[in-house]
């Protein structure tokens, strides 16, 4: 896992929500459920980092918007060939 400055920013987060917890539950409790959250947060964004670069492949064609598969627009470069 990289360290990336919006990790601090999360971690602050939920160190705030982690304070809140604290008047209802014990700090024992409130500190699961922050590094419960704080793993299932990094597990849905690398999980949605997938499927974009699943669904972006090589890249996006300029000219249309279409997806490039092996350097070529499958819309744009399919009447040239």
């Amino acid at each position: 896992m990289n360290f990336e400055r919006r990790d601090i920013i999360l971690i602050v987060g939920l160190l705030l929500v982690m304070l809140a917890l604290i008047q209802y539950l014990g700090p024992a409790y409130s500190a699961i459920i922050v590094i419960g959250l704080y793993f299932g947060i990094k597990i849905y964004v690398g999980k949605k980092r997938q499927l974009i670069q699943r669904d972006v492949g090589e890249g996006i064609c300029m000219e249309c918007g279409s997806k490039i598969i092996n350097k070529k627009c499958t819309n744009c470069d399919s009447g040239e060939e």
